[in-house]
């Protein structure tokens, strides 16, 4: 499959990928001489990016490297203007949808409080390309559960910080709940965003949200969609498919899909190999992953935290839908707790809406740091 066609499967399942395959997509006739002429813009958008988004600080800290976590290496990058700042390690959501790609402009407004750590999770991007020979069977819940706490260690002890914040995305929201129920002493908080509550109910929750959207807008062709399907479960991933698309489209997801992939072909340091390492392993994390996570319930990822737990959650999440994200913040027991709804904003939001996000994480997180 081209890179391209990649790119495009790779968008259509974003985040929540079907329960069945999308149909292979048939090859593009190459074109030498015009991907000459684009090999060379890319690489001129490498280096603008370079520049613009280098951190300069006199005190700031920009590392990218492979480390030994759970026994193989595995790829993070360290960014920030002060190193003083708290240590945010950020899990990725997909599975396997590496944010390092793009996320030098995605956590670019971070910086200036935080220092963020992004994490190639075992079977995902550089990680992924770094360890292709070694068995598919290890990328499991717990085994990345493991890794996360194994490197949270590593980061304590490498950035002399006593404590680090957790922020989990999407699937990274279940790794960051099993981890900070595992090691709270290791956080200061945990803060989920696209939070998963209740896999079994989540497509049934969207649908009827979806639906309801799309009579307030007055949306013929979604409504039509949407009822030809009918609600969950399907037969068949056409069904699913139909949600996600709406789920897009409501969103505003569609742009920032494409800006995010437009990012990753020029970011810096990468090539278009590295781009289909991270679309490699969001195919196989999907396979290695979701049929467990697919399983796990709302009593799985609820219950008692010995940490404070903060949910920032777009206002219309249809893709883990924002009510059961709130239930789920009703639910638990912690130290101290909080569900914030980011307005004009779905299962993106700590993307889409970075500065509403940053501003919510530094009230209510950062407070809790104590200074070093």
């Amino acid at each position: 499959m081209t890179a391209l066609l990649r790119i495009l499967v790779a968008a259509a399942v974003a985040s929540a990928p079907w329960p069945q395959p999308p149909p292979a997509a048939q090859p593009l006739p190459r074109d030498p001489a015009a991907l000459e002429q684009l090999d060379a813009t890319l690489a001129f958008l490498r280096a603008r990016n370079a520049r613009d988004y280098a951190i300069t600080s006199p005190n700031g800290i920009d590392e990218a490297k492979y480390v030994e976590v759970g026994g193989i290496e595995q790829w993070i990058t360290i960014r920030g203007e002060d190193r003083n700042n708290p240590v945010v390690l950020f899990l990725h959501g997909g599975p396997g949808d590496a944010t390092n790609p793009w996320g030098y402009a995605a956590f670019r407004l971070w910086l200036k409080r935080f220092t963020v750590v992004q994490w190639d999770q075992r079977g995902s991007g550089r990680t992924l390309a770094k360890n292709r020979a070694a068995p598919a069977s290890a990328i499991t819940v717990n085994r990345l559960t493991d890794d996360g706490l194994e490197l949270a260690e590593l980061l304590r002890r490498t950035l002399r910080q006593e404590k680090i914040l957790l922020v989990g995305h999407s699937f990274g929201s279940i790794l960051g709940v099993r981890m900070a129920k595992a090691r709270p002493e290791l956080f200061h908080a945990f803060v989920g965003t696209g939070q998963v509550a209740d896999p079994p109910r989540s497509y049934t929750v969207a649908f009827d949200a979806l639906v309801k959207k799309a009579e307030a807008l007055g949306d013929a062709r979604a409504l039509r969609e949407l009822r030809e399907v009918g609600p969950p479960p399907y037969p068949r991933g056409q069904g699913y498919g139909v949600q996600r698309r709406w789920s897009n489209f409501f969103e505003g997801a569609d742009s920032f899909i494409a800006s995010m992939f437009g990012f990753a072909l020029h970011a810096p340091g990468y090539s278009v190999r590295d781009v289909n390492d991270w679309l490699d392993g969001q195919m196989l994390s999907a396979e290695q992953l979701v049929p467990a996570t697919s399983a796990l319930t709302a009593a799985d990822l609820g219950g008692t935290f010995a940490l404070p737990v903060f949910v920032i959650q777009g206002a219309e999440d249809f893709t883990t839908p924002t009510s059961l994200a709130r239930s789920f913040v009703d639910s638990i027991r912690a130290p101290a707790k909080a569900f914030v709804a980011i307005e004009g904003a779905g299962h993106f939001a700590v993307f889409m809406k970075p500065a509403a996000f940053v501003d919510e994480l530094a009230a209510r997180v950062r407070p809790l740091v104590k200074p070093r």
